[in-house]
């Protein structure tokens, strides 16, 4: 399996179970000028933090968290790459909602980020697991089709065509393009209007 192949996620979870977060409260407007997405996840949900010290981003015991639990239309808004670069930058390698806003589910699967849905009843009994102890593990199975944590298995949604790039490792296109950087040359060398291209 290469290392752009993602099959499973697996590790502790952040629980943040409310509806319609945009993209401005997961990474405010004024961080977007940055040069490169370096730096971004010590922003995530800045303003939300500065008026919440209860904020879960800002609790401890949430600390390196790699799957985020939140609630319904998840990423609307403004359709900014900023706001999942910030949450992968923060440590998440997965997210767990009832519902995306599609630029925003998008962009995860671009950037490898399984984003995937549960049934409200059972992001609830998953929230109250995590709140009740941030060490126990959370599985998400693309394999499977299933979030798992504890002794509880959940039966999870993802549209197959991310499920398929995310397993195939599709998703990675600069990995693919660096794959076939030889054959990419010795196509380009073919092409008259090319001609030294990728020469010295």
């Amino acid at each position: 399996m290469s290392d752009s192949q993602i099959t499973n996620v697996r590790g502790t979870a952040i629980p943040l179970l409310l509806d319609d977060i945009d993209t401005d409260r997961i990474i405010p407007a004024r961080f977007l000028r940055c040069v490169t997405f370096d730096g971004l996840g010590e922003h995530a949900f800045e303003d939300d933090r500065q008026q919440d010290t209860g904020h879960p981003f800002n609790q401890e015991r949430f600390a390196g968290a790699a799957v985020l639990v939140t609630g319904r239309n998840f990423g609307c808004g403004s359709s900014r790459e900023h706001a999942p670069q910030a949450l992968m930058r923060w440590g998440v390698r997965a997210i767990v909602a009832e519902s995306y806003a599609e630029i925003f589910f998008g962009n995860c699967t671009a950037l490898g980020v399984p984003a995937v849905t549960l049934e409200r009843d059972r992001l609830e009994e998953l929230t109250a697991s995590v709140e009740a102890d941030p060490s126990i593990e959370i599985t998400v199975d693309l394999e499977a089709g299933s979030v798992g944590w504890g002794e509880q298995t959940a039966t999870a949604e993802l549209a197959e065509s991310a499920r398929t790039a995310l397993i195939s490792g599709e998703w990675d296109f600069l990995s693919q393009l660096l794959a076939n950087s030889e054959a990419i040359r010795e196509t380009a060398a073919t092409i008259p209007y090319l001609s030294g291209f990728g020469g010295a």
